[in-house]
């Protein structure tokens, strides 16, 4: 493997000594530029024709010419150069200023809690970045979507991705001190018979740590902002992740209940796809939300 890698270089270096030989039409004037020997130089340019099986030049005691060949060979490297000179200015002008748009997909709760704060306080470092996000739930393939990066809740991020764990959080239950001082405060998850829990539509079950109960109320609706604002308005017990209920239960607005009946809860990873050469903006992103949980998280254990 270093062999064939360093036959490869010094084909490289044949390349470029020539291209300089055929801008010049001089091998003195071309060894004086590249700093080397004028018997080297000579050297490697026969060695090149060797390797590609015909003439590059035409060598008189006066001058050098380039045959058709090394013509259209001078012009293949120009390409060449021009091209890294490109990819250099690319990368250069990326590591500066970041910019273009950072294609995100994340559940809609977590958009609303978090995310929608996290790019505006990195557009704020970086300007020239745009946002386009999917609040939703699906769960897309990132190996056939267009999406960057996603935000999924799980406890078993996909293998073929780069998972992050940001945040922890649990489904606690918890109503309004109005409505608890109304119905009282459920002791057992079998009390929740006697409450108004409000759902999802598809729900109709709550797991405990001693078991699933049926659950009941006077409304389901598919709109988790809507349940917090009617927990909120003191009708009815709700179940939501954890972080979206924070500030509210912080304030007292809201009080948890059935505290010793917890179950495992999920974690919040941003994943993803394995990239060889990722783009600055990407892992600027990546790198400054982890940053912003770290902070946040300890924030939340030194409350």
């Amino acid at each position: 493997m270093v062999g064939a890698l360093s036959r490869e270089h010094k084909k490289i270096e044949r390349y470029m000594l020539f291209s300089e030989v055929a801008k010049q039409l001089s091998f003195t004037q071309a060894a004086e530029t590249l700093g080397i020997s004028r018997g080297y130089l000579s050297d490697q340019i026969k060695h090149l024709e060797k390797e590609i099986g015909t003439p590059l030049l035409i060598r008189s005691t006066r001058n050098v010419m380039l045959t058709s060949e090394g013509q259209r060979f001078l012009e293949g490297m120009e390409n060449i150069r021009s091209s890294l000179l490109e990819l250099e200015r690319s990368v250069q002008h990326e590591r500066r200023a970041l910019e273009g748009t950072l294609r995100i997909t994340a559940p809609n709760l977590f958009s609303q809690r978090y995310l929608q704060d996290i790019c505006h306080a990195f557009r704020k470092q970086h300007p020239g970045i745009r946002f386009s996000i999917d609040s939703s739930y699906t769960n897309y393939d990132l190996m056939q979507s267009n999406f960057d990066l996603a935000f999924r809740a799980t406890n078993t991020p996909p293998q073929n991705m780069v998972a992050k764990a940001l945040l922890s959080y649990q489904h606690p239950c918890c109503a309004s001190p109005e409505y608890l001082t109304t119905f009282g405060t459920p002791r057992t998850p079998k009390d929740l018979a006697q409450h108004h829990c409000l759902s999802r539509p598809s729900q109709h079950t709550w797991r405990f740590k001693s078991g699933e109960v049926p659950i009941k109320g006077w409304i389901e609706l598919n709109d988790n902002y809507a349940l917090k604002q009617l927990a909120l308005q003191g009708r009815g017990i709700i179940r939501l992740p954890e972080y979206f209920i924070d500030r509210e239960v912080e304030s007292g607005k809201l009080v948890k209940v059935l505290e010793r009946e917890k179950i495992r809860g999920q974690k919040i990873f941003i994943i993803h796809p394995q990239q060889i050469r990722q783009s600055a903006r990407l892992r600027a992103f990546i790198d400054f939300t982890q940053a912003w949980f770290a902070k946040h998280n300890n924030r939340g254990k030194n409350a």
